[in-house]
C-alpha cells in the first residue's frame, strides 16, 4: 500500500501542506502537481480547497483541470471547498462548478453566524469511506456555503440546517469537513479513503 501514488492538485488552494503532513502521519507521500498528465497517473488523488469558489474554478479552467477533473477514473477525494467545486454550482460568486455531485451549493440561512467554524458531528455515515468511524463522530468544518441533502449524501451535518457533510458518485468522494485536521477520525478517513478500491 505505501507505494501507491497519491496526487494532492495543487491549484493555489490553502490547505494542501495540512494533507501533505497528514499524508505522511499514515506513512503516505503525497505528490503536489497541477500536471494533467501526473494526475490522471496516480492511484489516488485529492481536490483540496480553502478559499472562495468563483477564482478557484478560474484558476481551473486556466489549466483546463476543470475539464480533466470529471474524467478521473481512480478514487478522487474533494475536500472542503473542493467538494463544493464538484457540484453542479454554487452561489459563492454565482459559479459554475464541475458538475459531478447533482446538487447545488448554497449560502447558510440568514441568522446562522457564518463561516460556520469548529466542530460538529457527522452522521448516518453510509460507504466504506466511514469504516470504523463511529456515528456522531466530531469533524473540523470552515465554511459559510454547504450542499443540501441529496441523492449522493453519505453523511450528515446539523447546523440550524441538515446538509451533506459528504457525498458521493462513483468514484468521487467528498467532504466538506477537514480530515486532515480533525484527529484520529479524520486520519482514518483518509486512510479509509487510500485503501478504497473504486
Amino acid at each position: 500500500m505505501g507505494l501507491q501514488k497519491i496526487v494532492i492538485i495543487d491549484y493555489g488552494a490553502g490547505n494542501i501542506q495540512s494533507i501533505k503532513f497528514a499524508l505522511e502521519r499514515l506513512g503516505y507521500n503525497g505528490i503536489l502537481s497541477s500536471n494533467a498528465e501526473e494526475i490522471r497517473m496516480a492511484d489516488r488523488v485529492i481536490f483540496p480547497g480553502v478559499g472562495e469558489a468563483s477564482s478557484a474554478m478560474k484558476k481551473l479552467k486556466s489549466t483546463g483541470l476543470d475539464k480533466m477533473i470529471p474524467q478521473l477514473k481512480q478514487p478522487v477525494l474533494g475536500i472542503c471547498l473542493g467538494m463544493q467545486l464538484m457540484c453542479n454550482y454554487s452561489e459563492e460568486g454565482n459559479t459554475e462548478s464541475l458538475g459531478i455531485f447533482d446538487v447545488d451549493v448554497v449560502h447558510f440561512e440568514k441568522g446562522l453566524k457564518v463561516p460556520h467554524i469548529g466542530w460538529n458531528r457527522i452522521t448516518d455515515l453510509k460507504t466504506s469511506l466511514f469504516k470504523d468511524v463511529q456515528e456522531r463522530e466530531f469533524m473540523y468544518l470552515v465554511h459559510s456555503f454547504y450542499a443540501p441533502v441529496c441523492e449522493e449524501t453519505i453523511a450528515k451535518c446539523d447546523y440550524g440546517v441538515e446538509y451533506s457533510s459528504a457525498l458521493k458518485k462513483d468514484n468521487f468522494y467528498g467532504v466538506q469537513f477537514h480530515p486532515e485536521k480533525s484527529s484520529a477520525a479524520g486520519e482514518k478517513i483518509l486512510e479509509n479513503f487510500l485503501s478504497i478500491n473504486s
